[in-house]
């Protein structure tokens, strides 16, 4: 456990000529810059500058900005690249309203309602809702800055999980509402994805064809979006047909052959 004066030293800062009070009063201060950094996570990433500045992750960056082009879009790549953390970031801005200047991604400017999904419930608490909120007990401490916040529900029948995130949304610096964002899974099956109207939807790992199908019905009268991050472990999927049509081409050259 590291001591009082221990954390103000590895600030830089010589503590030989501080009196008690004043060295209680620096390392208030040294927390409180430790909990604020904690409270906005999501600024560590793709910075401007640095050894993990933005020009360096080229795809991520690209996935972001076609969202402006196009309303279906996949990351289909391998495990540890980022897949999550990339879906997760582009979530929290997308609830919170506050895009970065170099954001020429999708931008919405009035309170959202989305979806964030995976395989299973116990999947989708232990990285979508880790990714978006952080660890239970630290909730701000994710992609989504604590002062954002509003407040979570719970879900029945799994300890710590969350049924949905409420987040307050600003447009050019004013708040003009509140955004929501409900996390599901696959195995609450097709029926549990039809209904309401969303604006966007992020599916994190390959949904069934008819889940994905459900999720485009939801964004048809909003002009919503959707985005896949998943590594295609099923195949040649229906749902990766739809991203990746040339592969159905290769397939039957290859039965042929």
């Amino acid at each position: 456990m590291i001591n009082a004066s221990d954390l103000v030293k590895l600030q830089g800062i010589d503590v030989d000529g501080l009196s008690k009070v004043e060295l209680r009063e620096m390392v208030g201060v040294i927390e409180e810059m430790e909990r604020r950094g904690r409270l906005n996570f999501r600024s560590t990433y793709f910075p401007d500058e640095g050894p993990l500045r933005r020009e360096l992750y080229v795809k991520h960056c690209e996935f972001f900005a076609v969202g402006a082009k196009y309303a279906e879009r996949c990351m289909i790549s391998a495990n540890r690249v980022g897949k999550s953390q990339t879906g997760a970031y582009e979530v929290s801005y997308h609830l919170t309203g506050d895009y970065p200047d170099w954001w020429v991604g999708r931008r919405f400017r009035e309170p959202v309602s989305g979806w964030c999904a995976g395989d299973t419930s116990k999947t989708v608490r232990d990285i979508i809702q880790l990714e978006l909120l952080g660890k239970t007990g630290e909730y701000g401490t994710g992609m989504i800055p604590g002062k954002y916040l509003v407040k979570t529900t719970p879900k029945h029948g799994l300890p710590d999980a969350v049924d949905t995130v409420y987040v307050k949304h600003f447009t050019d610096g004013v708040q003009d509402g509140v955004s929501e964002c409900g996390l599901k899974s696959y195995d609450q099956r097709r029926e549990a994805f039809q209904g309401t109207a969303k604006h966007f939807i992020w599916l994190d790992e390959e949904p069934d064809e008819g889940i994905y199908v459900e999720c485009l019905l939801r964004t048809m009268t909003t002009d919503g979006l959707i985005m896949c991050t998943f590594t295609p472990l099923m195949g040649v999927s229906a749902v990766v047909m739809s991203f990746m049509p040339h592969l159905g081409h290769e397939s039957k050259v290859l039965e042929d052959a």
